[in-house]
C-alpha cells in the first residue's frame, strides 16, 4: 500500500530526487529509469529534483509525496485527505495530478475526503460513511445524486452529469451535450469531442413549472421530480430526473407549497453558466474499472 498523507511527510535531509528514489527502492519489482521519468513528467517535478523539502510549497510537497507512493510499486494507493492542509489555490493545482494518476498509471486509489467536489471529480465508486456506518456505496454518479446521502452536509449537495464537449465559442463559452441537452459553461479546458464530468451544486439549481422565458440563464433541463426530502428547517432537497441522469435542487418549503411541487411533477431546472466553476468540470472516460474509490 502506498500512502499519501494530509502533509507530505518527506524526509527533510533528502532532495526531491532521493525522496522519490526512496519510494522506488521499497517496491517489489525492478524499476527502470523510464518508470522514474514517467512519474516525474506526469507530476511536473522536473525542475524540483535537486531541491530540499524546506524549499517546496505545500502543493509541491504533495506532488512529491504522490510520486514517492507511486514509485513504491503499490497494489493500491491510500490518499488520506491529501488536500486538507492546502488552500484553495493549491488544491486546484493538485487535483489534475490525481486525475493523471488515475488515468495514466491504472493504480487503484482509495481516496478519503470530506469534499463532495473532490469526490465528484475523481471517483468511479463512492462509499459514503457517517459515524462508522455505510450509508450507501456504488457508482459515483448514483451515490452523489442521492438526496439521502449528505455526509458532507446538505449545503455541499450536488449531482454529477456526464457530457461531451461539442463546441468552443468566440464569446468564451463552451457548449456541451448532456444526453442531447445543451449545456453552456465558461471555457472548458478539454478539446471538442472529449468526455467530461460536470458537477452542479444543488444550491445553483432554480426550478420553474413553466418553460422559462426572458432569463439570462442559458441552461434549462426538462425535469421530473423524483423525490423531495424536507428537513426540519425552511429548506428541502429535491431529486430531479433529467435526460442525462439526475440533478439535485435546494429550494425553500415555501416555494414547494407555492409551486405545488410534489413527486412526479414535471418542471424545468435552470442553471446559470457561471455558477459552474472550472474545478467542477473534469476530463473523463468510461475506461476506469479500478478506481479511484472515494470514502
Amino acid at each position: 500500500m502506498g500512502v499519501v498523507f494530509q502533509e507530505g511527510r518527506l524526509f527533510p535531509h533528502l532532495s526531491v530526487r532521493k525522496n522519490l528514489l526512496y519510494g522506488r527502492r521499497t517496491g517489489h519489482r525492478r524499476h527502470s529509469a523510464s518508470d522514474f521519468d514517467k512519474a516525474v513528467d506526469t507530476l511536473g517535478l522536473e525542475t524540483l529534483l535537486d531541491r530540499r523539502p524546506r524549499n517546496l510549497s505545500g502543493g509541491e510537497k504533495q506532488r512529491v509525496a504522490i510520486g514517492r507512493a507511486l514509485l513504491s510499486d503499490p497494489s493500491f494507493i491510500l490518499a488520506d485527505e491529501p488536500l486538507a492542509s492546502l488552500d484553495e489555490a493549491r488544491k486546484a493545482e493538485i487535483l489534475p495530478y490525481f486525475e493523471r494518476l488515475r488515468d495514466d498509471f491504472r493504480v487503484p486509489i482509495l481516496y478519503v475526503s470530506h469534499s463532495a467536489a473532490e469526490v465528484a471529480r475523481l471517483a468511479t465508486t463512492v462509499v459514503a460513511l457517517e459515524e462508522g456506518r455505510v450509508l450507501r456505496q456504488g457508482p459515483a454518479l448514483d451515490v452523489l445524486s442521492d438526496a439521502a446521502v449528505t455526509p458532507a452536509g446538505i449545503r455541499a449537495a450536488g449531482a454529477v452529469l456526464h457530457a461531451r464537449v461539442t463546441a468552443h465559442h468566440a464569446d468564451g463559452l463552451s457548449e456541451l451535450s448532456a444526453d442531447g441537452t445543451s449545456l453552456f459553461l465558461p471555457r472548458v479546458a478539454q478539446p471538442v469531442g472529449a468526455r467530461v464530468r460536470v458537477r452542479i451544486a444543488a444550491q445553483d439549481v432554480i426550478l420553474s413549472t413553466k418553460p422559462p422565458e426572458g432569463l439570462s440563464a442559458l441552461n434549462v433541463f426538462p425535469s421530473t421530480i423524483a423525490t423531495i426530502r424536507a428537513g426540519d428547517g425552511p429548506g428541502a432537497l429535491i431529486t430531479l430526473n433529467v435526460a442525462a441522469g439526475r440533478l439535485l435542487a435546494r429550494v425553500t418549503q415555501r416555494s414547494l407549497a407555492a409551486l405545488h411541487l410534489s413527486e412526479g411533477v414535471k418542471c424545468h431546472a435552470i442553471v446559470k453558466s457561471l455558477s459552474v466553476a472550472p474545478d467542477d468540470v473534469s476530463g473523463w472516460s468510461n475506461d476506469h474499472p479500478e478506481g479511484p474509490v472515494s470514502v
